[in-house]
């Protein structure tokens, strides 16, 4: 029988990374539209499902605290990724804290991303990995750099007759193409 694959659970502050990480700088644009904030969330979801990949559960916590509409919490799955916002009144920062301590009281490793110091404390002192938004943002750019340059098709370089000669046999052609 195989052993047990282990536990990983990787929890992003999905607001804080979006304001935080240059990879999703275009919300800090003058225009605050829905449109705005759906593609920079759009794309850290995908961010999330490349990295957590098939290795870790994920979920990305929004904050909507001050938002009237959410009057419950509410959650859904895009591409095994649990995106949660929270009800109105709590803050992504206990959600996050909650979920990083249930998470490490069940024995799941659990990292947490996040530039928030008041998170970063609370879950590292839990015993809780922690990333800076910056720091995902540069693995994610790793990443989609090593894609590109895997799929990207090996060039050969440019050969000439003068490249496979010996360099007697170039000097030897150089004097008699002079000598002409």
């Amino acid at each position: 029988m195989a052993p047990a694959a282990r536990q990983r659970l990787l929890i992003v502050d999905g607001y804080n990374v979006l304001r935080s990480g240059s990879r999703y700088s275009l919300i800090t644009l003058p225009d605050y539209t829905d449109d705005t904030f759906n593609q920079a969330r759009e794309r850290l979801i995908n961010d999330v499902i490349d990295f957590a990949g098939s290795t870790m559960e994920a979920i990305i916590v929004f904050d909507a605290a001050d938002n009237a509409y959410a009057a419950t919490e509410s959650d859904v799955s895009i591409g095994g990724v649990r995106v949660m916002f929270t009800r109105r009144g709590q803050s992504a920062d206990r959600l996050i804290e909650k979920l990083s301590h249930d998470a490490k009281e069940r024995g799941v490793e659990t990292l947490v991303v996040s530039s928030d110091a008041g998170i970063q404390d609370a879950v590292f002192g839990g015993g809780v990995d922690r990333m800076s938004a910056q720091g995902f943002c540069l693995e994610m750019e790793m990443r989609t750099r090593d894609v590109h340059e895997e799929r990207a098709p090996e060039i050969s370089p440019k050969r000439t007759i003068g490249d496979r000669v010996s360099p007697e046999v170039a000097r030897r052609l150089r004097e008699l193409r002079d000598g002409l």
